[in-house]
């Protein structure tokens, strides 16, 4: 987690004081830009009205199977996750205001565009899912095929931010550190819990191995 955090910080420092590193992040923006119709859609995918349904339903699923299965605190992996996808916009919001970047030639002048708030949507929304949802995968090639495409939505979702223009490199790699330390509370979170269940009372049970 100290990795990314440094990171995120280091960047987010360089944006608020219009360091060096914003004229390499100027000249690689201007090197990728191309706008077309599938980057466009790509992008689409870290919508809020896209990302976080998909999120609810892989949530519904494994609240009704641990319950349906008597797994001990059942409710907590989809609620934290839940949880962790509400404050996105409590922490992405702040930052846009506090740092006021402003976007890429492509985009109407305005500013807010850092971190990208549809890659830290999409980051949380689809890793969330994933990490509630691979306990209850019963083979390593399906919990392997959940993190891949997990991995794909998001750098999907990079990419078309990038290549449509609507964000800076850096607006994406920083959502990239901050959505990888959210994360990793969770999956803390989580693997605490399941440690606590498995070794609490003979009747409890964690969930499918």
């Amino acid at each position: 987690m100290a990795l990314p955090a440094v990171l995120f910080a280091l960047i987010t420092w360089q944006v608020v004081a219009h360091g060096p590193l914003l004229r390499l992040d100027s000249r690689l923006s201007g090197a990728l830009v191309h706008p077309d119709r599938f980057s466009e859609l790509l992008s689409d995918l870290g919508n809020v009205q896209v990302a976080v349904p998909v999120l609810v339903v892989v949530l519904a699923h494994v609240a009704r199977r641990g319950r349906a299965t008597g797994t001990d605190r059942w409710w907590l992996p989809p609620t934290a996750a839940a949880v962790l996808m509400a404050l996105v916009p409590a922490v992405v919001v702040p930052l846009k205001e506090w740092t006021a970047r402003p976007g890429t030639p492509v985009v109407p002048p305005a500013v807010g565009y850092f971190p990208s708030g549809h890659t830290t949507t999409a980051a949380i929304a689809y890793g969330s899912a994933t990490l509630v949802l691979l306990p209850w995968l019963a083979s390593a090639r399906a919990r392997r095929l959940a993190v891949a495409s997990c991995a794909a939505l998001v750098l999907g979702v990079s990419y078309g931010l990038v290549r449509r223009g609507w964000h800076w490199p850096l607006d994406v790699v920083a959502a990239w550190c901050l959505g990888t330390v959210m994360l990793t509370a969770l999956a803390l979170l989580l693997s605490r819990s399941r440690r606590r269940s498995s070794s609490g009372t003979p009747s409890s049970s964690s969930g499918p191995s």
